[in-house]
């Protein structure tokens, strides 16, 4: 006998009512994304693996350690999208977009990485991202940080903080490596194993450590502060006070860096106290230097991802995700002459867009169908039988309420019927 099939290990299905969740959180990002001034650009979900090498960074967990790569018919190395930054500056670059100016674009959809599944993580997962080029001033920074903030409050998650940093750009960064470098190299034998492979390729990540044993020596380590250049520091003053302006709270936090090699400057996360250890909702920052390194010019570029998944995960955590809304009709009939008299009904019902109208067509009782109502979750149901065809009306129940209202089947019955609101 086969195996029985499944989806494979950190990979999940989605399907009704589950996906009226996604829908309502896909439809709001794309709302507040357009109230913003940001247009969708899609990209493929593979593409050359040298573009996550070159944009991503070589000392990445994601290029070391996570990434879905395969070689094709043609001996191409391809790799699954892991993030979509590097994507998006690609199909920025190929077509020219940067040379019509600043581009705000936003993203939606799935990406790859090899990694342990967890609560509100998984091997395939799909990320809301938004990407702000063209802009050096620090009002690009705060911009993109409160739209993420809006979107936070839009779905009242409570316990939600704001932590900002600013890891310097190409002037400054180099003395706080050699600083960071020469801090941990007295304490090597002590680091763990991923930060004494770190320690010289990129000391910064070192402070990203979430190992118990790294945790001293992260928290005695020179603080970049003190090692910011003359602009970095404007910058950063820049985007505090564009954050107070728009009524954005936050918390300076010296230990943000993030994990990729192309940020500059400000670095951010949103997390809540109320999803313990692994308490990030949402980060990004600047990366300045991305597109120059994929080949383009210089363009200044500001932006953050947002998990789904994690965020989905994180409404049911803090007690703040919402039932599904009840909208549409159920048509039910009862008994075959009852079916062929409602479908005509049904039938112009569907064409208007009044919203979804389900009908099931098996000979099942009253009470079966009304679950199956409930099930689809359904606002009201349409009840036709033999009783309602010999007096020539259709019964309307309010599934909330759950009161009865008769109708005359007439023609004029579906226009009455056209103005039902979910």
């Amino acid at each position: 006998m086969p195996s029985k099939l499944a989806a494979p290990r950190g990979t999940q299905d989605i399907f009704p009512p589950q996906t009226g969740r996604w829908q309502e959180l896909e439809a709001r990002i794309a709302a507040l994304a357009r109230r913003y001034g940001y247009g969708e650009i899609r990209t493929p979900i593979f593409e050359s693996t040298d573009l996550f090498v070159r944009g991503v960074g070589e000392t990445s967990d994601i290029v070391e350690k996570e990434m879905y790569t395969f070689t094709d018919k043609g001996g191409r190395s391809m790799t699954l999208r892991p993030e979509w930054t590097a994507p998006v500056v690609r199909a920025a670059l190929q077509h020219g977009l940067f040379t019509q100016g600043s581009q705000r674009l936003y993203y939606v959809g799935p990406i790859f990485r090899y990694e342990r599944p967890q609560a509100g993580r998984y091997r395939q997962s799909h990320q809301f991202g938004i990407e702000c080029t063209g802009y050096a001033e620090p009002q690009a920074d705060a911009e993109v940080i409160s739209l993420a903030w809006d979107l936070l409050q839009e779905y009242a998650i409570g316990g939600v903080t704001l932590r900002l940093n600013s890891i310097g750009d190409e002037m400054c960064r180099p003395k706080y490596r050699d600083a960071l470098r020469a801090h941990f190299s007295r304490h090597r034998e002590q680091l763990s194993a991923d930060s004494q492979r770190r320690l010289e390729r990129n000391p910064l990540r070192v402070l990203d450590s979430k190992a118990p044993e790294d945790q001293a020596l992260v928290a005695s380590a020179p603080r970049l502060e003190s090692f910011l250049c003359a602009d970095c520091r404007a910058h950063f003053e820049g985007v505090k006070l564009a954050l107070k302006a728009a009524g954005v709270p936050f918390t300076v936090d010296a230990r943000i860096v993030r994990g990729l090699d192309y940020y500059t400057r400000t670095v951010f996360e949103f997390v809540s106290d109320a999803l313990g250890a692994q308490n990030a909702i949402c980060a990004g920052g600047r990366y300045d230097q991305l597109v120059g390194s994929l080949g383009g010019p210089d363009v200044p570029a500001v932006g953050f991802a947002l998990g789904l998944e994690r965020f989905l995960w994180a409404l049911d955590s803090v007690g703040t995700s919402e039932e599904a809304r009840r909208e549409g009709v159920q048509a039910i009939a009862i008994g075959s002459q009852a079916l062929q008299a409602l479908l005509p009904l049904v039938t112009g019902l569907r064409r208007k867009g009044a919203g979804p109208v389900f009908i099931d067509y098996g000979d099942r009782k009253l009470l079966a169908q009304l679950k199956i109502a409930d099930r689809n979750n359904a606002r009201y149901a349409l009840i036709l039988g033999e009783k309602e065809l010999a007096e020539g009306s259709i019964v309307l129940r309010d599934l909330v309420t759950r009161t009865d209202r008769p109708l005359p089947l007439r023609k004029d019955t579906l226009e009455a019927l056209g103005e039902l609101k979910g």
